[in-house]
C-alpha cells in the first residue's frame, strides 16, 4: 500500500549515508559531505522513543518511526539499531554537530544497564519499555552487525573507545560459551539460542563472523589472541564445506549440524544462495592475517562457480537450490553482490596495501570509512575525519 511505502528502513537508509561517508572521503567532493549529513538530520526522528532506542522504520516525510508487526511485541532490532554507530560518530565529526554521537552512545547506556542473559544479547528490545522482548540470540539475522559494530567502533576510535572494546570481548566470550559448538566431523559453528535451547543450524549471514574474529584477534588479551585465530580459521573453514558439499558449490542460506548432517541444508526454504557475501569476507580477513595460499584458493572456487552458475545476460541472478545439478534463477542480482561480494572477492586478490586495515574501517556493507586519527595526520587518499 502507499502507506506501507512511505515508511523506509532505518538500517537501510544508514548504509545510504555510510555509501556517502565512504564516497566523500576517497573523491574529497564536498557534495557527498553534505548529503550525508543532510540524510542523517532525516534520520534523527527516529531516536524519538522513551529510551531512545530508535524505531526500525521511518517515514521521512513526517518524521514518524514505527517497528516491524512481526518483531516481537513490537521490538526494535539489534542487527538495526547496533548498526548505526561508525556512521554517525562519523557524522558528528564532519557536521560538528555532537547530536548523532550522543544518539548511539545513548543506546551502549541503555544495554550496559539491562540483564543479559548468559551475558548475550537478545535480538529484540522494546524500545518503550526498555525491555528485552523474547529470548532469541543469533550472531546471523537479526543479530550480526551489532557485534560487528563494537569492535569497528573501537578500531575507527583508533583504539581510544575502550566501552565498544569491553563490550565486543564480553559478547564474543559468551558466544564461545554458549553458542559456539563443534560437530562430531569436527567442524566448528555457531548456533542459534532460543530461551535457553540451541538450534543446531548456522546461517550463511553468521558466516562474517569468521573474519571478525581474525580482525579482533590481535587486540584480546595475550592469551586469547591465537585461540582467537584459531576460531576464525575454524568457521572459515566451516563455510567453505557448506559451499564444497553442495552440487553447485555455492553456499546455502543456512545449513544444519542436526539428524547426521554437517554443514548440509535440509530444508528447501534453506537452500538457495542469493550473491551474499559473508563467507568471502571472511576468506579476505583470513587471507590479509595469515597469507595461507588456501583462502585464495576457495576465493576463486567461489568465482568459478558465480561464474558458471549465476552469470546471465542481464548480469547474475541468485538460485533457488544449490544441491540442483543446474541452477533455477531467481531472477534477482542483489544490491550488496555489487557493494559487498565482489568488492570484497577484489580486495582478497589485490595487495595488502590496498586500502590497509590500519588506516581503514570497512562499514557493514563494505563501504571504507576512515581510522579516526587524532593527530590529524593525513594519509594517501584519505581526509582527516
Amino acid at each position: 500500500s502507499d502507506y506501507e511505502e512511505e515508511f523506509q528502513r532505518l538500517k537501510l537508509l544508514n548504509q545510504f549515508v555510510g555509501g556517502l561517508l565512504s564516497a566523500y572521503y576517497l573523491s574529497g567532493k564536498e557534495v557527498y559531505r553534505r548529503k550525508a549529513v543532510e540524510l542523517g538530520e532525516k534520520l534523527l526522528p527516529a531516536f524519538k522513543t522513551p529510551t531512545g532506542i530508535p524505531w526500525a522504520l521511518l517515514n521521512l516525510k513526517s518524521g514518524i518511526g514505527r517497528n516491524w508487526p512481526w518483531a516481537s511485541g513490537g521490538s526494535s532490532i539489534l542487527a538495526e539499531y547496533g548498526t548505526l554507530h561508525l556512521e554517525f560518530m562519523h557524522l558528528s565529526k564532519l557536521s560538528n554537530n555532537p547530536e548523532f554521537a550522543q544518539k548511539v552512545m545513548n543506546i551502549r547506556k541503555v544495554l550496559n544497564r539491562l540483564d543479559k542473559p548468559q551475558g548475550l544479547y537478545p535480538n529484540y528490545l522494546n524500545p518503550n519499555s526498555g525491555q528485552w522482548g523474547q529470548h532469541h540470540v543469533s550472531v546471523g539475522g537479526l543479530g550480526d552487525s551489532f557485534y560487528e559494530y563494537l569492535l569497528k567502533a573501537w578500531l575507527m576510535s583508533d583504539k581510544t573507545d575502550e566501552e565498544g572494546k569491553k563490550m565486543y570481548y564480553d559478547a564474543l566470550q559468551a558466544i564461545e560459551t554458549n553458542l559456539m559448538r563443534k560437530s562430531s566431523g569436527g567442524l566448528t559453528y555457531i548456533a542459534e539460542w532460543k530461551g535457553g535451547l540451541l538450534e543446531h543450524k548456522m546461517g550463511h549471514l553468521t558466516c562474517f563472523a569468521g573474519g571478525m574474529i581474525a580482525l579482533g584477534a590481535d587486540g584480546a588479551p595475550s592469551d586469547k589472541t591465537g585461540h582467537q585465530m584459531e576460531q576464525a580459521a575454524e568457521i572459515a573453514r566451516t563455510c567453505h564445506e557448506s559451499y564444497a558439499r553442495t552440487a553447485l558449490k555455492l553456499g546455502p542460506e543456512a545449513f544444519r549440524f542436526d539428524g547426521g548432517v554437517e554443514a548440509i541444508a535440509t530444508r528447501q526454504n534453506e537452500k538457495y544462495f542469493i550473491l551474499r557475501p559473508e563467507v568471502i569476507e571472511t576468506y579476505m580477513y583470513m587471507w590479509r592475517f595469515t597469507h595461507d595460499p588456501k583462502y585464495r584458493e576457495w576465493g576463486w572456487e567461489a568465482v568459478q562457480a558465480l561464474e558458471n552458475h549465476c552469470k546471465v545476460e542481464g548480469g547474475y541472478s541468485g538460485v533457488r537450490d544449490v544441491y540442483a545439478s543446474t541452477p533455477n534463477y531467481d531472477d534477482v542480482q542483489q544490491s550488496f553482490y555489487l557493494a559487498e561480494t565482489l568488492k570484497y572477492l577484489f580486495l582478497l586478490f589485490s595487495e595488502d596495501d590496498h586500502l590497509p586495515f590500519e588506516h581503514w574501517v570497512f562499514n557493514t556493507e563494505a563501504h571504507p570509512l576512515p581510522v579516526c586519527i587524532h593527530s590529524c595526520g593525513r594519509h594517501a587518499n584519505m581526509l582527516t575525519c
